[in-house]
């Protein structure tokens, strides 16, 4: 099915190259599948597109012959060879990415460290109300030694010679669309374009020591189980000052013999005897912030729910509801008086 690279785009036919530049930087940086929210489907349409109206040769090929002219490996009705992003008017093809996310014509990106996940256990209380805990990894941490650069205190950086500075080196690689030239990170350097002149003793340069860390996390109130509590920059940290990765708490929240829980409404259960049930009374009901009394109608019959206010789970809509179910407990010994009376107060 034809394509319509200008409608991607966003852009008219008339449009300059400077234009489909732009269209191209602002749309890709807005979809790119390293950012949140990205699309990887819509970003690799937009690099299709560019790949073509980006080349003013491919442009003119296209304008005459539409998408058929760039199918089937590039043997399409113009006869057109696959994309090469190292060709001609794609020279700063990858310096787009860089300026975009951060690197520029002389730097790569730095790889951001490892997300690490472990398990948090909560009590029922816990999660009501929120706690801060103690969570204790063995991880790749920033060097104290050199701060992380790499280097011994002192000695500072040079150049890497393997990539001139730059951070990045090219590569190419063959693929259904052709040969295809690309920036990498270098390998050497790590996307920084210097390296030690004496590494760090500590880390051998590595700007990273594994060693024990414990870091204290507050667990909001409310939080239930299941969930899982991101906790930025406490995962593995990543070579010479690059972005650490993050800590992710799943929370685990162990059962309550006293209450269950529903989104920020609690449950529990009362016991009360017959006559109770049928005098009113008022009894003691256990609630997460202690012991209250509470007014058993009279006349209330068992599986009635009496609601509580305020005294369930804390919410950014305030704080939820305890439901206390009334069980009402039949006697199953009595004595010959007990028995009469019953028989007199027959309300059948």
């Amino acid at each position: 099915m034809p394509k319509d690279y200008y409608h991607i785009l966003g852009v008219s036919k008339s449009a300059s190259q400077d234009d489909v530049k732009t269209a191209f930087r602002k749309l890709a940086h807005q979809h790119h599948p390293d950012k949140t929210g990205g699309d990887d489907k819509k970003f690799k349409e937009l690099n299709e597109a560019y790949q073509v109206l980006g080349d003013p040769q491919k442009r003119q090929k296209y304008d005459q012959f539409g998408s058929s002219a760039f199918e089937n490996g590039g043997n399409g009705a113009g006869g057109f060879q696959g994309f090469d992003f190292g060709g001609a008017g794609f020279e700063d093809f990858g310096d787009i990415f860089g300026e975009m996310f951060g690197g520029g014509r002389s730097r790569g990106r730095k790889a951001r460290g490892s997300d690490i996940q472990v398990d948090a256990e909560l009590t029922f209380k816990e999660a009501v109300f929120g706690v801060d805990k103690e969570i204790t990894l063995t991880k790749p941490n920033t060097c104290q030694h050199c701060g992380g650069v790499g280097a011994e205190p002192g000695k500072g950086m040079r150049t890497c010679e393997d990539c001139n500075g730059k951070g990045v080196k090219m590569a190419q690689q063959r693929t259904i669309l052709g040969m295809i030239q690309t920036r990498v990170t270098c390998s050497s350097c790590h996307g920084t374009g210097e390296v030690p002149k004496e590494k760090c003793k500590t880390c051998d340069g590595a700007g990273v020591t594994r060693s024990r860390k414990t870091i204290t996390v507050s667990i909001p109130a409310g939080i239930d189980d299941g969930m899982t509590l991101r906790v930025r920059g406490e995962g593995e940290a990543s070579a010479r000052g690059a972005t650490a990765g993050d800590l992710l708490l799943r929370i685990h929240v162990h059962a309550d013999k006293k209450f269950e829980r529903e989104g920020d409404t609690i449950f529990s259960t009362v016991r009360i005897g017959f006559s109770q049930a049928a005098l009113g009374d008022v009894v003691e009901v256990q609630t997460v912030d202690g012991p209250i009394e509470l007014k058993i109608p009279a006349g209330t019959q068992s599986g009635t729910a009496l609601r509580l206010r305020g005294k369930g789970v804390p919410s950014r809509h305030g704080r939820g509801d305890q439901i206390v179910r009334v069980e009402v407990v039949t006697p199953q010994k009595l004595t010959r008086e007990q028995k009469r009376l019953l028989e007199e107060l027959d309300l059948r």
